[in-house]
């Protein structure tokens, strides 16, 4: 799909006020006074809340997806550790706007909101992307998939803590360790 249609740039400026406002009970009508648009607008590009919900739930995976390949192929020339250090650096920064809204449409998933399956999907994506990376690491598949899930639930966790507390120092020396252990096995 085009970047710069009209569908995208609208779903881009809907992303935008979930991450400043929260999706809670969000109207239609609402959410369409917040950005500047006509409910028909999002009912015509959307088809519905659940649809647009599940459109903001498609563009944060696709593009965390996409960062997440961008830095792995990366790690395929570089230091792992940096690579891991990049990767979070880079997780963190966007988590200071997006961390609520991807927790918040967590959330959804977590009780079986069909429209935000998807981010279950994400996450098996990433672990498995990130097993590949281990194993190219040398690691045994096994041990791989153990280090994948496990850095996934380390980043999440700190992520979460980052979005609560907003302490970015505590949550770069989670990481910091983790990381330590991860790569030097201490």
């Amino acid at each position: 799909m085009n970047a710069h249609s009209p569908r995208e740039a609208l779903l881009a400026k809907v992303t935008t006020y979930f991450a400043e406002h929260g999706v809670g009970d969000t109207s239609l009508r609402s959410l369409a006074a917040g950005v500047g648009t006509s409910h028909r607008m999002l009912i015509y590009h959307f088809g519905s809340r659940e649809g647009v919900l599940t459109a903001v739930i498609d563009a944060m995976a696709r593009q965390q997806l996409e960062d997440m390949g961008t830095f792995l192929r990366a790690g395929e020339d570089a230091d792992p550790r940096e690579v891991a250090w990049a990767t979070w650096e880079h997780l963190a920064d966007d988590a200071a706007v997006f961390g609520p809204l991807l927790f918040e449409l967590s959330a959804h998933a977590m009780v079986g909101h069909e429209w935000a399956a998807q981010l279950r999907e994400l996450i098996s994506d990433g672990v498995r992307r990130l097993a590949l990376f281990f194993e190219a690491l040398g690691e045994p598949a096994e041990r791989a998939a153990l280090l994948a899930r496990t850095s996934m639930a380390i980043a999440r966790g700190a992520l979460f803590d980052l979005a609560l507390t907003g302490d970015r120092d505590a949550a770069d020396e989670v990481i910091r360790n983790f990381n330590h252990w991860i790569f030097d096995g201490e």
